[in-house]
């Protein structure tokens, strides 16, 4: 059945409830406790609830253990409750992209309802302070102390609308609550990751979401896709590349994708991958590495992983040396190949998708200069300072691709081609000519994503029509279905430190408008005020994994894309 209405919980949903308003309330209970005469300083309880929810999660008792710690009067605990939940309200604001969001899905036909469970008073001051009336069909406040349980809230809401269950999508931030109820009903459940509940596990699998998101932009994609019947076990995605941009596009995918594939370059010489590479003969696994961590199954995972994976020792004979790369050259050695390796290394990691060389060939990525100088390999061909690149090319002839890759760029439904470095990390797969006319022969939407900044030695001032050509050029003409563009220009001081190096924004210019391909403009760019997970030692300026994922599913499933106006 296609969905056709979309019913949204209130806290850590569309508004931040964990920040500035936990804290609020806890401050209350702390001063309520101290004035009935626990004998503590606010600040000692105050402290004390933060501690024991750390300790046991959101679920546990924290009044009934902080009354019983003090041996006080057990009647402290609903004086406790009482002003935790008080209609006191602090500033609270939406999170970005929420009324947008609402008004897109409203335009799209979908029905809105918000369900939310708590002291009415308080919970209709939220909606009040957040505007969100005009949106939404129907607002229902169960009272926790006198309301109906939440199961028959929405069973009575979608039976006064004609909906059935199946038609209905449940979006919120427990797993073990709203989210639980709905999926027992037959809904499809969308967790958002946030607040305090985003990392409680199911009580049982039958529980875990069909989704799991960041932001809330991405419900209209993942609606539209489903109606398209591009659910996760459906839809296939291909992204190929190397280096840092294309473990940011797998790791955004995974939200709309239980098949993604990545092929990867085999043609790095630098750092640690280029010293296995020279000493112990294998293919490099710098590019494979940084793939098989994104594709791992929990974000939980995958930061353990990235500190494990990308751990570089700084001193001794291993100075430099990735831990990865190491634990990628054993497991070659162990299996007797690269590619059993990546399966190898695939299995312990429990990884979503597939990691797939473009060739398992020892081979070098060479080109020729606009002086008509040459250089070999990977190391050489993106240094600085030298002349522009005029082609690029591979010191082997007649390349075998890799098989496999072959099969899943013809299997594909979207092939991503980027982001990552023009030449060392996206051309040179398109280098191995099997690689190049599968992606020629496949049905898949095709579509490249435009670099946000110039890289010193490669891309020295190529504007984005500059970009679009060398892919062509050694793609084919006509083969592109799409480019995404970023539209999001960073800060000046961010720009100022780019250009210290050499580089600056990717610019549109009027020649793209003579190509043959579709130019989307995208707000690709990451939020820097957030730490962020780097996937080397450079803090780069990077596309966003969510912004990006989401923009190539908009491109396929014919949707706006999210812009910078």
């Amino acid at each position: 059945m296609k969905i056709k209405a979309v019913i949204f919980d209130l806290d850590d949903t569309l508004y931040d409830c964990s920040g500035s308003l936990i804290d609020a309330s806890r401050r209350r209970a702390a001063k309520a406790l101290v004035e009935a005469g626990l004998p503590g300083s606010e600040e000692e309880v105050y402290q004390l609830q933060k501690e024991l929810t750390e300790k046991y999660g959101p679920y546990h008792h924290i009044f009934n253990e902080i009354v019983n710690k003090y041996n006080a009067d057990s009647k402290l605990v609903n004086i406790a409750y009482k002003a935790y939940n008080s209609s006191e309200v602090s500033e609270i604001i939406l999170f970005p992209y929420v009324i947008p969001t609402l008004k897109e899905l409203k335009e799209k036909g979908y029905k809105l309802f918000l369900l939310t469970v708590g002291v009415h008073e308080r919970q209709e001051r939220k909606i009040n302070i957040l505007g969100l009336k005009p949106y939404f069909d129907e607002i229902v406040i169960s009272d926790q102390e006198i309301g109906l349980p939440m199961e028959d809230c929405m069973r009575d809401l979608i039976g006064r609308h004609n909906i059935n269950s199946r038609e209905a999508v449940m979006v919120g931030d427990r797993v073990r609550e709203e989210l639980r109820i709905a999926k027992s009903l037959g809904m499809t459940t969308i967790q958002m990751l946030h607040g305090r509940f985003k990392n409680e596990p199911p009580v049982n699998d039958c529980d875990k979401p069909d989704y799991k998101i960041k932001r809330i932009f991405q419900i209209t994609t993942i609606l539209q896709l489903q109606n398209m019947g591009k659910t996760p076990d459906r839809l296939k995605i291909l992204a190929i590349g190397g280096g840092t941009g294309l473990p940011i596009m797998l790791e955004g995918s995974k939200t709309y994708s239980k098949h993604l594939s990545a092929v990867v370059t085999v043609t790095d010489s630098g750092r640690s991958s280029g010293v296995l590479r020279e000493e112990f003969g294998i293919l490099p696994p710098g590019d494979a590495r940084n793939c098989l961590v994104a594709l791992s199954e929990t974000e939980e995972q995958e930061r353990e992983l990235f500190q494990l994976f990308q751990y570089r020792f700084n001193r001794g004979s291993l100075e430099g040396m990735s831990l990865g790369n190491l634990l990628m050259a054993a497991l070659t050695d162990i299996t007797g190949s690269f590619e059993q390796a990546i399966k190898k290394a695939s299995k312990i990691l429990h990884i979503r998708g597939k990691v797939l060389p473009s060739t398992l060939a020892n081979t070098h990525i060479c080109a020729e200069l606009e002086d008509n100088t040459y250089v070999e390999e990977e190391f050489n061909v993106r240094a600085v300072g030298k002349a522009p690149i005029k082609k690029v090319f591979l010191k082997s002839n007649d390349v075998p691709p890799f098989p496999e890759a072959v099969e899943e760029i013809l299997k594909a439904d979207i092939i991503v081609i980027g982001p990552g470095s023009l030449y060392t990390s996206l051309i040179t797969n398109l280098l191995v000519s099997g690689i190049r006319n599968a992606i020629r022969n496949s049905k898949a939407t095709k579509i490249y994503v435009c670099n946000i900044v110039t890289q010193p030695g490669q891309t020295d001032h190529y504007k984005v029509s500059e970009h679009i050509n060398a892919v062509t050029k050694y793609l084919g003409e006509g083969v592109l279905d799409y480019v995404i563009v970023n539209n999001n220009i960073p800060r000046k001081d961010i720009l100022d430190k780019y250009q210290k190096e050499g580089a600056g924004v990717v610019f549109m210019d009027e020649g793209v408008y003579n190509l043959n391909v579709n130019v989307k403009k995208a707000d690709l760019v990451e939020d820097l005020n957030q730490k962020r997970v780097l996937w080397e030692k450079q803090d780069l300026l990077r596309h966003d994994p969510d912004k990006l994922a989401d923009s190539i599913c908009r491109v396929y499933a014919n949707l706006p894309l999210l812009t910078i106006s």
